[in-house]
């Protein structure tokens, strides 16, 4: 179908191409004939409306030659549709599709639509709008009609749109429209009326009035008129606080409803074959809310004034309207409803949530047409109830909610790029929750965003009071959660006051550490309850199970909490003892099984050593040593190391096993992080101090003599190494501690590898690979291979296929114990490796995503018998043309750990 649009410089398209009239003549021609409206127009008035006052001298005949070349112009689709009729020209635009003409129809067709619906309709019809109607005819008394009918359509759109918008309850967004509206025509009184209200239904009164008194003098400066019969009664509502100001159709809230239309679809779709649902979740998730959006013209009882289970009839009664019921008002109810159909919300049902379930089975076999929708923070627990967990909002829903209700309070303001990141932290900040990110918006009165996120840490004193008119029935945030606090049994707030230390959330047998000694309910039974109450929340994505506390309830738990110095004393004994069962996975070889589960509460363990080094320095120092593993293999580089000079310097008077443990600690991590000529110092020292140890556990010397050894050959330290290989050989061969024995054993031969290096003895250096291979066990076996892999490579060259072998075990036992640094060095002899058997694009692409996986994991170790890696890369840089090099490494560095390992077979 032919297209033409007039609601600016005209143009026309079949389809979606774009016709070329031809000039400003046919343009001028074609829109004389559609502002004529299907109208014949005489050659003399068309030329007069093209040519203007002075036409050519034979005007018809020219006229004549223009008409044909715009039908040649239009093409099959639009030629016909310019007629010769009679002593003129007219266009059939009832076969085109002309934007006038349904900008028009859809303005009309506003009028009887419901807000919704007017809303996208009105929107639709003020996007065809590009600028002056006609723009290429100049004035006449024709054009000038057309033209003015279509620009007050659009002005009447553009109020009509607000005035849908503000029914729909969206008086917050409509505000800065309006604001735009009034300042593009001032002298619009339906405008001043529409933001009048719009700011009242936002609780401004103070704003509203001065909109008033803005229009006021507007139209005494410009008109020298006093304000319209609608603003004077307007003026007179809102000072009198008209309670008919706020009525509205729906009767939903003013404030926008964002980010739960899955909750609202799942709602809908469970009560077409189920007749209770119950919305459960947290204080202040905006369970309530959602139960108003979805309801249509239901019964509400609002059951949080309900002080005794014995008023819960008589609050249902008044809800479906019954007035001075003399029996028995259950009864009375069920005889009222009947075969009715309807919607029945109970909202807040947690503090009578027995009673409520007395009644909804009371009432539900007895009014077939009855469904009940409960919020609460529990389930009713009764047969035929259907729960919907309302969680928190997610991260992009709940930045878009806090900037919704900023610009409610900051009229006009658009976010810049920090605020938007500001806006992030705090809704991340404040889990989420709706009620707290609407406090928070609150405060944007007063504070940046910036300044909010800071003054989070005391949040009930920032987010302050609920707003008047909200449907939340408590005063502040922090009421909402102590009145889910408050409903607990004894034994379940005594535990649930110890569990707010917990960063990150928990798994089931961590309440069994902090939990009071006194109670006799299993951790199962009290945990159960917590987490059908809504004061503990279960992350049943995980195996196994996380439990977490929302930071506003850790924060609530944490105020109120008599003894909370007990609370974090206990967290951080766990934590202890979390590392201590550490010690004994790695021990029996399990060390990369449990890996996966400790680094899971690498929160929790910052927390506890947090409060350990103020505390109990020289605990939070022997905690440390206990999960060197998880600092060396799982942690950025950067954080340990700042970690471990912290904890040393805070426990100057440690026993000498925890901090010589804590230095090899240390040595690792630093090394890892690139920093060899400290990591020698420091393991040096460790040294030294390590002979004062006295040996009170054969186990743990014996084995910290064989990580000091490990440290010592990785840094290039292989005498120190081989000394102290030896001291832990001799302590465990005392022992009887044959497993340690072939540890030390196999570090003594890497360090016999690194010394025939140095002196630059083949033979020696080959023997004593192979020897470290053979005396390898688990983690040692791997780290073996990954030394004979390196002699092969840097030295002799030779058994490339023999190099790859050795290099596919250390990769699978270094993932296997979760130690990264280890495996991307096996990955970066393997590009290597692979270019020599003449995989040229394979060994870029291993080498670049090793780059970008030591980049991201913070560590560059570096290759046993050398600093650097020049010697590895060095040979990869020319093999292979620029494009298909940069191919390459494009696609290297985006590959997994496990696509990594495929690559060397």
């Amino acid at each position: 179908m032919l297209v033409v649009r007039v609601l600016g410089p005209v143009e026309v398209a079949v389809g979606d191409t774009r016709v070329d009239l031809g000039g400003s003549l046919p343009r001028r021609l074609l829109a004389a004939l559609v502002a004529a409206g299907g109208q014949v127009v005489a050659d003399d008035r068309l030329a007069e409306l093209v040519w203007g006052a002075k036409p050519p001298a034979k005007a018809a005949a020219t006229l004549q030659v223009y008409v044909s070349r715009l039908r040649r112009a239009l093409g099959p689709e639009g030629r016909d549709l310019l007629e010769r009729d009679g002593f003129g020209y007219r266009f059939d635009a009832a076969r085109a599709s002309v934007d006038a003409s349904r900008f028009i129809e859809l303005i009309e067709a506003g009028r009887g639509l419901s807000p919704g619906e007017a809303m996208h309709g009105l929107t639709e019809a003020l996007e065809l709008w590009r600028g002056r109607p006609y723009a290429d005819l100049a004035e006449s008394d024709d054009v000038d009609a057309a033209r003015s009918r279509l620009t007050e359509l659009r002005e009447v759109a553009l109020e009509e749109r607000a005035a849908a918008r503000l029914a729909t309850g969206d008086a917050t967004g409509a505000v800065p429209d309006l604001e735009e509206l009034v300042r593009a025509a001032p002298l619009r009184e339906r405008r001043w009326a529409l933001l009048v209200l719009a700011l009242y239904r936002c609780g401004r009164q103070g704003d509203a009035l001065a909109a008033v008194r803005r229009a006021r003098a507007v139209l005494a400066e410009e008109l020298g008129v006093d304000l319209g019969v609608e603003l004077q009664d307007l003026e007179r509502q809102v000072l009198a606080q008209d309670p008919s100001l706020r009525k509205r159709p729906s009767g939903r809230p003013l404030t926008s409803f964002l980010g739960r239309d899955t909750e609202l679809d799942t709602i809908a779709s469970l009560f077409g074959t189920q007749r209770l649902v119950s919305l459960v979740g947290p204080a202040g998730v905006g369970k309530t809310r959602l139960a108003v959006e979805y309801a249509d013209d239901p019964w509400f009882a609002r059951l949080a004034d309900v002080r005794h289970p014995g008023e819960l009839p008589s609050v249902v009664a008044d809800a479906i309207g019954l007035v001075a019921v003399r029996d028995d008002p259950v009864s009375a109810v069920i005889r009222a409803i009947g075969d009715r159909s309807g919607l029945l919300v109970l909202d807040n049902c947690e503090h009578v949530i027995e009673a409520v379930a007395d009644l909804v089975v009371a009432l539900l076999p007895h009014c077939p047409g009855l469904r009940v929708l409960a919020t609460s923070r529990e389930p009713l627990g009764i047969d035929g109830e259907v729960t919907v967990a309302v969680q928190p909002l997610p991260p992009k829903s709940a930045e878009a909610l806090l900037v919704d209700r900023v610009q409610a309070v900051r009229p006009g303001w658009q976010p810049t790029g920090d605020e938007r990141t500001q806006a992030s932290r705090i809704s991340a900040a404040l889990d989420g929750l709706p009620l707290a990110i609407e406090l928070a918006a609150a405060r944007a009165r007063m504070f940046g965003l910036g300044e909010i996120a800071e003054r989070l840490t005391d949040r009930f004193a920032v987010l302050g009071s609920v707003p008047r008119g909200s449907l939340t029935a408590h005063a502040t945030l922090e009421a909402a959660i102590g009145w889910s606090v408050d409903l607990l049994s004894d034994s379940d707030r005594a535990l649930l006051l110890r569990l707010w230390p917990f960063e990150g959330g928990f798994t089931l047998e961590a309440p069994d550490a902090v939990r009071p000694a006194a109670q006799t309910e299993t951790t199962l039974e009290l945990l159960s309850s917590l987490v059908t109450r809504s004061v503990v929340v279960a992350d049943t994505s995980e195996m196994p199970t996380r439990y977490l506390m929302l930071e506003s309830v850790r924060a609530y738990c944490q105020s109120i909490d008599p003894d909370p110095a007990s609370a974090q004393h206990a967290h951080a004994q766990w934590v202890r003892g979390l590392g201590e069962r550490w010690v004994v996975a790695v021990r029996t070889r399990r060390g990369g099984q449990f890996m996966s589960a400790v680094s899971r509460e690498l929160p929790n363990i910052r927390a506890g050593l947090a409060y350990l080094r103020e505390h109990s320095p020289d605990v939070a120092l022997h905690t440390f040593g206990l999960l060197a593993l998880l600092f060396t293999r799982h942690v950025h580089k950067k954080e340990a190391i700042t970690l471990a000079w912290e904890l040393l310097r805070a426990a100057p008077d440690a026993p000498v096993f925890d901090r010589v443990r804590a230095m090899v600690t240390q040595t690792a991590l630093v090394a890892i992080g690139g920093d060899r000529d400290s990591a020698i110092q420091i393991i040096s020292e460790a040294f030294r101090l390590a002979k004062k140890m006295p040996v009170d556990d054969p186990v743990d010397v014996a084995e910290l003599y064989c990580n000091l050894a490990f440290c010592s050959v990785e840094v290039g330290c292989h005498d120190l190494a081989a000394d102290a290989a030896d001291q832990g050989i001799a302590i465990a061969s005392r022992h009887g501690l044959s497993g340690l024995v072939r540890a030390c054993e196999t570090v003594r031969a890497v360090a016999f590898v690194v010394r025939a290096y140095a002196a630059g003895d083949v033979p020696a250096m080959i023997e004593a690979a192979t020897a470290a291979r053979k005396h390898g066990q688990s983690f040692t076996a791997g780290w073996s291979s990954l030394v004979l892999a390196e002699v092969r490579l840097r030295v002799t060259g030779e058994h490339t296929d023999e190099v790859l072998d050795a290099l596919r075990h250390a990769a699978t036992v270094m993932l296997r114990e979760r130690d990264m640094p280890n495996a991307l060095i096996a990955f970066r002899f393997g590009a290597l490796a692979l270019a020599r058997l003449g995989r040229s694009f394979d060994a870029v692409q291993l080498q670049a995503a090793v780059l970008h996986h030591a980049e991201r994991f913070g560590t560059m170790p570096s290759a046993m018998l050398s600093q650097g890696f020049d010697w590895v890369d060095e040979p990869l840089a020319d093999i292979l043309p620029p494009a298909e090099r940069a191919a390459a490494q494009a696609t290297g560095a985006r590959l997994g750990i496990t696509e990594m390992a495929a690559l060397l077979g």
